[in-house]
């Protein structure tokens, strides 16, 4: 595993061509751009864990039947420095570095409650996102880094944090109809609070101010306070309806003060998250309309999310999806010095990912005894009033074993029925890809020996009239380096291969990203 994950990987910035087997659609014309860590020693410095790395965008060109490939090393502030210093200088959140202060940007010791954590770094390896017609490089602090999706090029920096008093913000935003992103940061011991804030960032700008940033119009929604100053909840994404978003608050917490002394005290940001078993997990609804928070008090028992999957409004419920953990051992897999261990006894999950439904009553009758189910649609799930007016929600699970989880993004907020997944069962890392049927059950499977897909990406065909109308695309690694990686692309009805792209050359294992079809793409005279 360490040919996998532990080798930094060399960059292609030219394109090169994909040997094709078998049919891709004639359709297919777009750009497939993924993320995810490349670089993990600099000079003889090494980082902690996998999602450390120094982030390697990577991309495949589809037009008129053929397939380009190439990569490209974010050119980060981050990056820079470490490259210039060949050494870590900056540090991450598994990594804690100790540059000279006076040659580095991002080693300001900040004091406790003045300002609460040090200046983050800005490579940006988790995800890609779309505003406009402009692509961001995408991770969990406060800084952004528009990209050229067709050349790779890195281009400039957007902190949120001048525009919105946030620290640190989610990597999967969502989209609405009209083109806004919403997004939902933490804006820590802000003004002597800690808060949860949704924010919205829209896709244009009025054309008398066409030379000013997009960013510049980003609006604050809604704010929900969190339960505790010192100890807000870790999120990564959150679930979005027609008219209302959905926020978890799950006992999974960032420790403030441990945050703030981390530096001193020479251990790294990761160790000062810790789960609280004892404690519930909390449900947020913001109404969209009138950017107030549902007053009623949901929750449920510990657990520990990552990714939500869809969610949607039925009869006066909101039904929303998740993958739930039982503790946070995913996150350790991933130093590095487990994913060595080619994952035996010591180094399996002790906690498979479980996709569960909750089924929320939005609207139900106030005057319901104590210890009434107040769901009344036909489900699993139900929701029981307690004596002081909150409402205990437990879930119907829908099936076990599955991760980071896509689907028609076109059904986002809708009823749904096809979730396009990783199997995680043993490991953290995928063998297999899924696409599981919520109504159903029915599982359709892909996988190879001794391969690892990434995040399984769909895309719609031209006229698509039916939910898994379209194409599934992967990136597939080989344990063996000699053996060379490919794209995947699958029949998204029957999960039956339809071609793949070769590549020889050593591809990354990524983290998320996106299709981003031809017509989405800016010509060279834009």
């Amino acid at each position: 595993m360490d040919m996998i994950f532990g080798r930094n990987k060399e960059e292609h910035p030219e394109p090169i061509k994909a040997e094709v087997q078998g049919q891709l659609p004639t359709w297919l014309k777009g750009i497939l751009l993924r993320n995810g860590p490349g670089m993990h020693t600099i000079g003889d410095t090494k980082y902690n864990h996998w999602f450390d790395g120094l982030a390697l965008l990577h991309s495949f060109t589809f037009k008129n039947g053929e397939v380009y490939y190439r990569s490209k090393y974010l050119r980060s502030d981050t990056y820079n420095c470490n490259v210039e210093a060949n050494r870590i200088v900056v540090s991450e959140f598994g990594t804690m570095a100790y540059p000279d202060p006076c040659k580095n940007i991002f080693a300001k010791a900040f004091s406790y409650l003045s300002h609460t954590i040090p200046e983050f770094t800005d490579n940006c390896l988790i995800n890609i996102m779309k505003t406009g017609d402009d692509f961001y490089a995408t991770s969990e602090t406060n800084f952004i880094r528009k990209i050229n999706p067709q050349t790779l090029e890195t281009l400039e920096k957007v902190d949120y944090s001048k525009y919105v008093a946030v620290n640190v913000a989610t990597s999967h935003p969502h989209y609405d109809s009209a083109g806004n992103i919403l997004n939902m940061g933490t804006s820590i011991v802000d003004k002597g609070k800690t808060k949860y804030i949704l924010f919205k960032i829209p896709p244009s700008v009025p054309e008398k101010e066409k030379k000013k940033s997009r960013f510049k119009h980003l609006e604050v929604v809604c704010s929900i306070p969190s339960r505790s100053l010192l100890h807000p909840s870790y999120y990564h994404s959150f679930g979005m309806t027609e008219n209302y978003i959905v926020f978890i608050e799950q006992p999974f917490k960032l420790d403030i003060v441990k945050m703030a002394t981390a530096y001193i005290r020479g251990v790294n940001w990761a160790s000062c998250l810790a789960y609280h078993k004892e404690d519930k997990t909390w449900f947020h609804f913001v109404d969209k309309k009138t950017k107030k928070e549902v007053s009623t008090k949901f929750y449920t028992d510990a657990m520990v999310l990552f990714h939500h999957i869809n969610a949607y409004e039925e009869d006066g419920h909101i039904i929303f999806d998740i993958i739930a953990h039982t503790d946070n051992s995913l996150y350790d897999m991933f130093y590095l010095k487990n994913l060595s261990k080619d994952f035996g006894e010591k180094s399996k999950l002790t906690s498979i990912p479980t996709s569960k439904r909750f089924v929320v009553p939005l609207q139900y009758d106030k005057d319901a005894e104590v210890g009434s189910n107040l769901v009344t649609l036909p489900s699993a799930a139900t929701a029981v009033k307690e004596k002081d007016g909150s409402i205990y929600c437990h879930p119907e699970i829908l099936c076990e074993g599955i991760e980071l989880p896509r689907i028609n993004y076109d059904y986002n907020g809708k009823k749904y029925s096809y979730v396009f997944a990783t199997e995680v069962q043993w490991s953290p890392v995928p063998t297999k890809i899924v696409k599981f049927n919520i109504q159903t059950k029915e599982m359709l499977y892909w996988g190879e020996d001794d391969s690892w897909p990434s995040e399984p990406v769909f895309v719609p065909s031209p006229d698509a009239r039916e939910e898994d109308d379209g194409i599934v695309l992967t990136c597939v690694v080989k344990s063996d380096p000699k053996e060379a990686p490919f794209l995947l692309v699958l029949d998204a009805k029957t999960f039956k291969e339809l071609g793949r792209a070769i590549v020889d050359v050593e591809m990354p294992v990524d983290l998320h990203g996106m299709f981003i079809p031809e017509k989405d793409l800016k010509t060279e005279t834009e």
